[in-house]
């Protein structure tokens, strides 16, 4: 799936996950991203607010986001 940051320069790992929808709340992905089950431009990431830019990939699952500008 292709994410927008719409103008803006980064988003939060966490939040990121939450906006698109694939869990239900902050406190979920932040679960998710604490056990090792996200990755971000094919390494595994642990911190939750880890900031990501346009040309990113995350991967959580068998979901890929594409971060566009």
């Amino acid at each position: 799936m292709d994410f927008s940051l719409a103008g803006h320069s980064q988003i939060e790992l966490q939040q990121l996950l939450k906006v698109t929808g694939l869990c239900g709340s902050g406190g979920e992905a932040k679960q998710r991203i604490a056990a090792g089950e996200v990755s971000v431009d094919a390494t595994i990431e642990l911190r939750k607010r880890r900031k990501i830019h346009a040309g990113q990939q995350v991967r959580w699952r068998d979901h890929l986001i594409q971060v566009l500008p």
